[in-house]
């Protein structure tokens, strides 16, 4: 179905679109002719073909596999990527906070997974209100404590739907989650007594157990999904349920599919990975399994910031005008691409180019930039242009996403 995508009007507020766009909604920003040397440096793009490589191979590949993927919404908070998804075949998109869902069932996602416990009363009680009003909307949540459990009943004892809570499992070392199977049980033995909660399957994050791709991670990835499968296997499911069993982020998919896909028949398989339909050139670039482990071409990096030398202020250093606010820095620092050299540090609004020997860069130069992790790029803009090839000499705009953030 399609989504209710913003179509907001430019202005001075749309950081790095030219003043010439004023006044332009961005459904307009497709056939208003710009390219990008008429965008206002720093501006980040989002490349059109890698998008549409990176959904299409994944996608396929989950189609082969017979898992179901819910799409972390909140790597780009933006409904018109989101739309790309659910037309892919996506079975939900998931999201991180209550506030995040009510963006997503305001835009008319029909299944929204909030990846998270709800402990916030007025936050469960809104979601019941969602649900009651539209009986085709479907929202699930998690849950790794009683307590947790507790909260949720007492909020939505006199709803007119029940909300869907999966039981969150996690591990010694990990983020969230019930750290025992025995424990997970108590939790759904919790929901199953409660008015207003229906029990709707296992759920967990295999991200904290495998910091790399190594041998040894992947090992203790797999005997952490294997619990999950262990709690699904020993839960009672209303009868009315089709149970869920979700994890799968951007680095393990694959070792969430090999796990948990023997569970296909009995359960909906649903992983999660968010970061793949845009990719990056750093902690993604290593991490996904996506290429020969998998069978599948390798993802593109379908994201670029462009910033301009601003200062040369001593031999083999140049100021850029990109910095904290524009792009992204908790995993890597930004990677210059279209010039030799290194980014030692960003301040608010400057990058620091440390450049290789043969290196040059004149003042008024622009820099391409490969960023590291979609989900705090994306968080800096609120409107991303869509360019045809970051290649070309001057790559054309055909197009332009806003973001909810």
């Amino acid at each position: 179905m399609p989504l209710q995508i913003p179509d907001p009007v430019l202005g001075a507020w749309t950081k790095g679109f030219p003043a010439r766009a004023a006044g332009l909604r961005l459904s307009d920003v497709a056939g208003a002719d710009l390219h990008l040397s008429d965008l206002v440096t720093p501006v980040l793009t989002v490349h059109a073909d890698a998008l549409a490589h990176n959904e299409k191979t994944v996608f396929d590949w989950a189609a082969r596999q017979g898992v179901h993927l819910a799409p972390h919404g909140k790597t780009t908070m933006a409904p018109a990527l989101w739309q790309r998804l659910l037309d892919a075949g996506a079975w939900g998109i998931s999201v991180a906070t209550p506030w995040q869902a009510e963006v997503a069932v305001d835009a008319g996602v029909p299944t929204v997974l909030i990846a998270n416990a709800v402990t916030d009363a007025a936050a469960a009680r809104r979601l019941g209100e969602l649900l009651a009003a539209d009986e085709g909307l479907r929202i699930l949540c998690w849950a790794d404590s009683v307590a947790g459990v507790d909260l949720l009943a007492a909020a939505l004892a006199a709803a007119p739907r029940p909300l869907d809570v999966l039981v969150e499992l996690g591990g010694a070392g990990g983020r969230t989650g019930a750290r025992t199977v025995a424990e997970g049980e108590r939790i759904a033995a919790a929901v199953t007594a409660a008015p207003g909660l229906r029990l709707a399957g296992v759920t967990g994050y295999e991200g904290p157990f495998g910091p790399d791709r190594s041998d040894t991670s992947v090992a203790a990835v797999d005997a952490y999904l294997a619990t999950l499968v262990e709690l699904h296997r020993r839960l009672d499911y209303p009868a009315d349920v089709r149970p869920v069993v979700s994890a799968g982020g951007s680095s393990f998919p694959d070792r969430a599919a090999a796990v948990l896909a023997p569970l296909a028949a009995e359960a909906d398989v649903v992983l999660r990975s968010g970061a793949f339909q845009i990719h990056d050139d750093g902690f993604y670039a290593r991490m996904s399994p996506f290429g020969p482990l998998t069978g599948t071409a390798p993802l593109r990096s379908a994201m670029h910031a462009w910033s301009r030398v601003v200062s040369q202020p001593e031999g083999g250093l140049a100021l850029l005008d990109a910095g904290r606010r524009d792009v992204p820095f908790d995993l890597d620092l930004p990677v210059p691409q279209s010039v030799a050299g290194e980014i030692t540090a960003l301040n608010d609004q400057h990058a620091f180019l440390r450049l290789a020997p043969e290196a040059s860069v004149g003042i008024g130069d622009v820099v391409r930039l490969g960023l590291s992790h979609p989900c705090t790029a994306f968080d800096k803009w609120r409107v991303v242009a869509v360019i045809d090839d970051p290649d070309a000499a001057d790559p054309r705009v055909i197009g332009a996403v806003a973001t909810c953030f």
